[in-house]
């Protein structure tokens, strides 16, 4: 499985905002609050004025690197997005939620979606009872994603167990932490996202 490996607050630096790439952390402990100029030996240099085209790019960017998308798996969402009924952008939000990663993410078994893509691909979850490690799995409303039984016994998930009546669960899910079990209710729509970008450019971006 393909993924970016490098530091993950030089990606932040460069959108110029926050992305919480890496969860809790980036609460506690923030490299891009000591030093929010972009990186490289340029980037406190004074800006120049962006184009439309860069606008776009910086949008598209942020999205995927939000959501931890290499290039040409978001490509492929976005095509899939374009060819259902509705608005694009919003279609292509619905499906990166969706994705089984985002879900595990959501539902607070991880602190990041970089560590839930990790625990999906290791094994730990089950969808509808069926065991499943793809991280780009979609999931649809009404499926249930479960920590499998032998994962429970891991340090982790005991201590992830304690943790999870903390954690604010999205209107569109519904958790049981005694099972450690989510459900996926409906579809988001983009009133239940706080995401900081506008994802009308991505679709701009592409169509151009």
């Amino acid at each position: 499985m393909a993924r970016y490996t490098g530091p993950v607050c030089k990606l932040c630096r460069r959108e110029g905002v926050k992305l919480f790439l890496k969860g809790d952390k980036c609460i506690t402990k923030c490299t891009f609050e000591r030093r929010s100029s972009k990186p490289g030996q340029h980037g406190s240099s004074r800006n120049r004025k962006e184009s439309g085209y860069a606008k776009q790019l910086r949008e598209k960017q942020k999205v995927r690197r939000t959501y931890g998308v290499l290039e040409r798996q978001f490509h492929k969402h976005f095509t899939t997005a374009a060819r259902r009924p509705g608005k694009t952008s919003e279609n292509l939000l619905q499906i990166l939620e969706m994705r089984l990663d985002n879900l595990v993410y959501r539902l607070g078994f991880a602190d990041s979606r970089a560590q839930a893509r990790q625990l999906v691909c290791h094994g730990h979850f089950a969808v509808n009872g069926r065991k499943t490690d793809i991280p780009s799995f979609i999931a649809k409303p009404n499926d249930v994603i479960t920590v499998r039984e032998r994962s429970k016994g891991t340090e982790y998930f005991k201590t992830r167990a304690l943790l999870l009546p903390q954690k604010d669960v999205s209107s569109w899910l519904r958790l049981d932490t005694d099972t450690m079990t989510g459900r996926v209710i409906t579809i988001p729509s983009r009133a239940d996202l706080e995401l900081p970008f506008e994802e009308q450019m991505v679709v701009e971006f592409y169509q151009r």
